[in-house]
């Protein structure tokens, strides 16, 4: 392969990171999880089988660890946003057991 041509798998486990982005968007976790799978084999066949990273394989792995930065972050953002429904369902409980338990009784 000459050093201008990026090899293959690595386009491919670029084109999945897209594709796992879009996946954390809509907070698929399975079909994320599955496409994880798919691109770290193609990650580890480029590991084992190049010799020398040319500078388009260097290229389409930084655009790979990108992508993955950005999927990470959707995920944080979407438990984050998670934990704070989950905080105020916790305080609407509060306020109704407190409601509830100091009503005046008839």
């Amino acid at each position: 392969m000459s050093n201008d041509q990026s090899n293959p798998s690595l386009a491919r486990a670029l084109a999945l990171s897209h594709d796992m982005l879009s996946a954390a968007e809509k907070g698929d976790l399975q079909f994320l999880a599955s496409l994880d799978l798919e691109r770290m084999e193609l990650l580890k066949s480029f590991r084992l089988g190049a010799k020398q990273v040319s500078a388009a394989d260097q290229a389409l792995l930084a655009q790979i660890n990108a992508m993955n930065d950005r999927a990470i972050g959707q995920l944080e953002h979407q438990r984050r946003g998670k934990g704070r429904d989950l905080d105020m369902a916790a305080v609407g409980r509060r306020a109704v057991a407190a409601y509830s338990d100091n009503r005046p009784r008839r």
